[in-house]
């Protein structure tokens, strides 16, 4: 058995550029071959800027 190295990426992203995102990610992974990868899509509780305070949205920016 052979293993991949395997890379991590988490992306915070407001509602409005969650698709063009997604899009983004699958146009510059997809070889079709296995290993292409897998999108987890999972709702932020919260979320807060430490440096300004913003909280929610503005705080992802």
């Amino acid at each position: 058995m052979r293993l991949r190295k395997k890379v991590r990426f988490e992306i915070a992203v407001n509602d409005n550029f969650l698709e063009r995102t997604r899009q983004a990610i699958i146009k510059g992974a997809r070889t079709g071959n296995i290993g292409d990868g897998v999108i987890f899509v999972l709702e932020l509780a919260e979320c807060y800027r430490i440096r300004t305070g913003e909280e929610g949205s503005p705080a992802i920016g």
